[in-house]
């Protein structure tokens, strides 16, 4: 990357099954760019408390000790390593029982702050730039960001994406999950799933993974080419 090209960070935002992780990826190895997956740190401190036996329904057993898990991101999107006091992570944080209880988690807004303040200081320290995914990035982690994705897609075609990521699981199952995981994320008091106004909407439904990438490269390269503004 030459000298005259600006860093730029770029937040993507979007419900499950969007093609975040996937896009993101591409777009960070595209342009050369650090990466990061919010969700997966949201997933880390989860699995964090469920081994350490905090009961994950009580709101103030989590707030007490959210701040003691020491939860390190790797920033390469070739491979994104994450880990919890030392342990690699990038395993255990994708399992059904984290899944099913990492939107409980996540709401607690001690547990927002500790991740929200984490992220911003890897945003702030990636020298070329960084694309950030996740579901309030746009709206609260990264307001300022360069440029803004929200992506969307319809319940069914991101059944039928998590159900291929899934051997064995159930479309219609998958379906209702995932709706119920939108509503528990848009609805919490604190930093809900939601498009920023500034946002660019893309709508994955019909689109191959190689044209999501494609759009958002260009955006990001429009956004490069213009200048920015200065405040008077």
């Amino acid at each position: 990357m030459s000298d005259t090209v600006e860093s730029v960070i770029v937040a993507i935002d979007g419900p499950s099954g969007t093609g975040k992780s996937s896009t993101s990826k591409a777009v960070a190895s595209a342009l050369g760019l650090s990466y990061l997956d919010t969700g997966a740190q949201y997933r880390a401190i989860t699995w964090w408390m469920i081994t350490n036996g905090v009961d994950v329904s009580d709101a103030t057993a989590i707030a007490a000790v959210a701040g003691k898990p020491v939860i390190e991101s790797g920033t390469d999107p070739a491979a994104p390593a994450i880990t919890v006091d030392g342990l690699d992570a990038s395993g255990p944080i994708r399992t059904q029982e984290v899944t099913s209880k990492v939107s409980a988690v996540s709401a607690v807004p001690e547990v927002r702050t500790v991740i929200t303040e984490l992220q911003r200081s890897i945003a702030a320290a990636a020298e070329k730039g960084i694309v950030v995914e996740g579901r309030d990035i746009g709206t609260t982690v990264l307001p300022d960001a360069d440029l803004k994705i929200f992506l969307t897609a319809s319940p069914e075609a991101r059944a039928a994406r998590r159900s291929g990521e899934i051997k064995g699981s159930d479309v219609a199952a998958t379906r209702e999950a995932l709706i119920r995981r939108d509503a528990a994320d848009s609805s919490r008091k604190t930093s809900p799933l939601a498009k920023a106004d500034d946002a660019v909407e893309v709508d994955t439904t019909d689109l191959t993974l190689q044209q999501v990438v494609e759009c958002v490269v260009t955006l990001v390269e429009e956004r490069r080419s213009t200048p920015k503004q200065v405040a008077t």
